[in-house]
């Protein structure tokens, strides 16, 4: 593994990632919903914006970074279709350690993290801010109710079709040959697509009461035992490790793990963070508004 040994930047270019889910009505990234909630259009997704970060953190960490890297981010700001926004990686001196920040034209910060290529690491951007996270008070929560923490799901079926991460590459920011199948071997999945792999767990981990527009608030991904790749099944478990509130969002955090069916050891985990706006639904408009 290569370690980088001296404290400079490394920036990526600025790039204008595409609102790809902009056709998904009443969704944070539809923009007339968006607009009538405050924010400037359909909502660029904050798993989109990772898939910037990867090849400066290849070139940090080295071909490494996607059998055991970590990338753990914090949304700070949204952005629209095409905003120009820029990566950076900061290596930690003689550690396989970084700080990462996205920064846009203006220079506003859209997201900060960390990145790590150590395995499994513990030490990074989420796993901090969910142990730090103050609890819902009971009986606060209208549209997670439902919801438990230390909730868990099992044995949910995860698998990510190479049609999938080939109609990622249309548009993703950043692109790396090991996105491309070679031979037998399936493509490796972009961080954007992992996450979506992730995200099954969803079904039967937690529910929310509809309507109501959610947005990622942050995301961390850990890959343990090489990369995650298309066409490849594996078995997804998921526990609730934080329910909160502010004034203007009810909030969940889960992490996620897939694991190898044949060995049944884990290949990787996800924690997400999701945030849903209060003044979406007719649970809260009313005290929202007043």
């Amino acid at each position: 593994m290569s370690v980088t040994t001296d404290a400079h930047e490394i920036a990526g270019d600025f790039r204008r990632p595409r609102n790809t889910a902009s056709q998904a009505k009443g969704s944070i990234h539809d923009d007339a919903t968006a607009s009538k909630l405050g924010f400037r259009g359909g909502t660029v997704a904050g798993s989109l914006h990772m898939d910037q970060y990867v090849p400066l953190l290849l070139q940090a960490f080295g071909e490494p970074f996607l059998e055991q890297g970590n990338v753990s981010l914090y949304f700070r700001q949204a952005t629209v279709d095409q905003e120009a926004v820029r990566a950076f990686v900061v290596p930690t001196p003689g550690e396989a350690r970084a700080r990462l920040r996205m920064e846009n034209e203006a220079g506003d910060l859209i997201s900060e993290g960390t990145a790590s290529c150590l395995g499994a690491d513990e030490k990074t951007e989420l796993h901090g801010r969910a142990r730090g996270q103050t609890p819902a008070v009971p009986g606060a929560l209208r549209l997670l109710a439902a919801c438990k923490v230390g909730d868990e799901t099992r044995d949910v079926p995860l698998r990510a079709q190479a049609e999938t991460v080939a109609r990622r590459l249309e548009t993703i920011p950043e692109r790396i040959p090991a996105y491309e199948p070679t031979g037998d071997t399936p493509a490796v999945l972009p961080p954007s697509i992992a996450v979506q792999l992730f995200r099954d767990v969803e079904k039967t981990l937690w529910s929310r009461i509809e309507p109501v527009v959610g947005l990622f608030g942050a995301i961390e991904l850990q890959f343990l035992k090489g990369p995650l790749r298309a066409d490849t099944d594996y078995v997804g478990r998921g526990r609730i490790l934080a329910l909160s509130e502010s004034p203007k969002t009810e909030n969940i955090w889960y992490q996620a793990w897939a694991s190898d069916p044949k060995t049944g050891e884990d290949v990787g985990w996800m924690i997400m963070y999701l945030r849903f706006l209060k003044a979406s639904s007719p649970l809260w408009r009313d005290a929202v508004a007043g």
